[in-house]
């Protein structure tokens, strides 16, 4: 199965009921990836322009951007993106493609 890497921020008024109520959010993550058969492989906090990333495993891309949108659609993120992740194999067969593409700049 697909691997995506989550990268989010919530809300200020997220971040105070957290405060007001500290909660451990990876259950009700893997709980949105376990509907749709994935699994969460790590949640994690960070200083920076995002406040965590999570890593996940998806059926196939739409599974992931169904959990995607229920996730962005509940108001307690002020950002949500999300990023496919390729194994070493799929970038070494999509090398070996781009090889064969004959590839025009524009205007020439």
């Amino acid at each position: 199965m697909p691997l995506y890497l989550t990268k989010f921020s919530y809300t200020t008024e997220t971040w105070a009921r957290l405060i007001s109520n500290p909660e451990d959010r990876r259950e009700a993550a893997q709980a949105y990836i376990g509907s749709v058969g994935g699994k969460l492989h790590g949640f994690w906090y960070a200083f920076g322009t995002h406040d965590g990333y999570s890593v996940w495993e998806a059926p196939d891309n739409a599974s992931m951007a169904a959990v995607a949108l229920a996730i962005s659609g509940g108001g307690a993120l002020s950002s949500f993106e999300t990023t496919v992740l390729l194994t070493v194999d799929e970038t070494m067969e999509a090398m070996r493609t781009a090889g064969q593409i004959k590839y025009r700049s524009p205007g020439t």
